[in-house]
């Protein structure tokens, strides 16, 4: 593999989710000749879905990991060059813009595209973890589908609990929302709708404690944390973890506008950012859909952007030559 400690490169794509493997494959398609460092989650959060059923071009549907190796091959195919490793630190002062790779290798980037996504928030049980992808989901509207007239259980009680809860009924027989609390944290709007969805069910002051289960989820023990009882909820099916997301953008915080929470901000409709060469896409900069398809939306605008970034800055340096 070729030697790239030292060299600047045209565009550098932090990432490589639906976004960051879109943004490289426009990029590449455009012969800027984009590196791509795949970060601690090659492939992003996709890689741990089993089935995805909503994304176009693939009828039959297709694992998550295939996805993300169609994405990488057809981006590799055009000249992305896609490595394992992931940019450690990034001297935001002058351009072109260094980055340090894995805390030792160093490289300069006329444009970068941050694509480094968010990852889902969770409880950190054992059995949480080990049924990843087995019935346990932080994503509705992502798998909600598989669980037609089953009886499943929501986790949370802020505004992401109630809209999962809620989509769910569309499928689901019955919805559990299991609430470490007496009272919730959604908007006064969103609780409104879920108190008066017949097939929504509240349980309180209620955690979860244990899914069971090997292949599929087979039930969940749940504890009530006021008595300390614990009930097992035998024919549930499916676990929606709902307590929120997490950017991955702690690189940029302290240097491009964030959010509240840690997304990324862009300027208007575009995927510019504070700092000119510095483009932003995918689940880092949208807290609002956080899918597949939109994520890949915004990878092919950034690649769009940087583009007409880099060909001005070219007019400009002729101009200026002249």
């Amino acid at each position: 593999m070729e030697d790239i400690a030292g060299k600047t490169f045209d565009v550098v794509v932090v990432g490589s989710g639906p976004a960051g493997l879109t943004a490289a494959l426009y990029a590449a398609r455009a012969d800027l000749k984009p590196l791509v460092f795949e970060g601690p989650e090659p492939g992003g959060q996709l890689m741990q879905t089993t089935d995805v059923e909503n994304y176009p071009g693939y009828p039959e549907g297709v694992l998550g990991p295939k996805m993300m190796q169609d994405f990488r091959e057809q981006a590799e195919r055009f000249g992305a060059d896609c490595r394992y490793g992931m940019v450690t630190d990034i001297d935001f002062g002058s351009r072109p813009y260094k980055l340090t790779i894995d805390e030792e290798n160093e490289l300069f980037a006329k444009a970068i595209i941050v694509s480094t996504g968010a990852s889902a928030k969770w409880l950190g049980l054992e059995s949480e973890q080990r049924m990843r992808g087995k019935g346990v989901s932080a994503c509705a509207t992502c798998d909600g589908a598989f669980f037609r007239d089953q009886h499943v259980v929501v986790v949370g009680g802020g505004d992401t609990a109630m809209e999962e809860a809620t989509f769910l009924t569309k499928f689901a027989s019955k919805v559990t929302v299991l609430h470490r609390r007496q009272e919730l944290r959604a908007s006064k709007a969103l609780q409104t709708r879920a108190f008066n969805d017949e097939k929504i069910e509240f349980l309180w002051d209620t955690e979860l404690q244990e899914v069971l289960g090997e292949q599929v989820v087979d039930g969940v023990k749940v504890i009530n944390n006021e008595t300390g009882d614990v009930t097992t909820l035998e024919d549930v099916t499916g676990v929606f973890i709902a307590i929120g997301h997490k950017p991955n953008t702690d690189l940029f915080k302290e240097v491009l506008t964030t959010d509240e929470v840690g997304y990324i901000v862009t300027k208007g409709k575009s995927t510019e950012t504070d700092l000119e060469g510095i483009f932003a896409c995918g689940d880092a900069m949208d807290p609002t859909y956080r899918q597949a398809v939109t994520a890949a939306g915004t990878g092919c605008r950034a690649a769009l952007d940087a583009e007409r970034f880099l060909a001005e800055e070219e007019v400009k340096k002729a101009v200026a030559a002249e």
